[in-house]
């Protein structure tokens, strides 16, 4: 039997072992996906037990994912500039079982828009990104490779937004403070919530949605709750919406297909288990 795991520090709130467990079971796998809770001074410890043999691999959340960047064997080269990664796979070579590492959430990201919002890419000349912080970092990456014009981050701290800006060294990136929302909304196509602004019913204040255009889409990497005030807003003025649930679904897939050699579906079966815990 095939095992994964997901490991954090807390891991109750993950929902990860639903979504592999459901399609474990749709596809008939004899395989196991367990959650452990790992202190940071554990990981390196945790991570032999790849090497052992013990797991094919498995997924990395808060607060591992720039450790296990450093601790890894091989870094997938399309993400490596992201710095952090979520998805670890066991190789086995010559020398033995070695861990390969990649970050799935920039797939994850980009395959729920294309998914809930098809063709939205099309004519997306500018983007706004709500927030710079490490949720950012994959999303910010992902609109810079399918925005026609120029990915605007926008951040409470403008030197955070700039030293993202750098480290990605992308050249249609420009960063701003979120005071500026009302100067570059009538151009942005998209704009993207990527903070904890949404959960326990917080908003953002001050941010005048009405100025976007009116084939503008809203999206939140929020889910919880499921339509956070941001999109509730968005959605009483007409505009496309999407939720943040369908990345969290999205950027699971790469991981199981690598682990259990088949390649799963984001459902509305699979959408309905998840929703039934939030």
């Amino acid at each position: 039997m095939k095992r994964a795991f997901v490991i954090g520090h807390p891991i109750g709130h993950s929902r990860s072992p639903l979504i592999h467990g459901h399609w474990l079971k749709t596809y008939g796998i004899d395989g196991s996906y367990t959650p452990f809770d790992v202190r940071p001074d554990e990981l390196r410890d945790f991570l032999g037990r790849i090497r052992s043999g013990e797991f094919v691999g498995g997924n990395v959340t808060v607060p591992h994912k720039e450790d296990a960047f450093r601790l890894v064997d091989h870094r997938d080269p399309e993400t490596s500039h992201l710095g952090a990664f979520n998805t670890l796979v066991g190789r086995t070579g010559a020398n033995g079982i070695t861990i390969a590492g990649s970050n799935t959430d920039l797939y994850g990201f980009l395959a729920n828009l294309d998914q809930r919002a098809p063709g939205w890419s099309e004519g997306a000349e500018n983007a706004i990104v709500l927030g710079a912080g490490g949720a950012a970092r994959a999303i910010v990456a992902a609109l810079a490779q399918r925005v026609s014009g120029n990915v605007h981050v926008l951040n409470r701290t403008v030197a955070r937004a700039e030293a993202l800006i750098a480290d990605l060294g992308t050249a249609n990136l420009a960063a701003h403070a979120l005071e500026d929302f009302a100067a570059l909304a009538p151009t942005a196509r998209l704009v993207v919530n990527t903070t904890t602004i949404g959960m326990h019913g917080t908003r953002f204040e001050g941010l005048t949605l009405d100025a976007l255009p009116k084939n503008a889409l809203v999206t939140d990497i929020v889910y919880v709750p499921m339509q956070t005030p941001l999109l509730a807003e968005a959605a009483t003025l007409g505009l496309r919406t999407v939720d943040g649930l369908g990345m969290l679904l999205h950027q699971a897939v790469p991981g199981f297909e690598a682990w259990f050699g088949n390649r799963p579906e984001v459902t509305p079966e699979l959408r309905a288990v998840i929703e039934a815990t939030l």
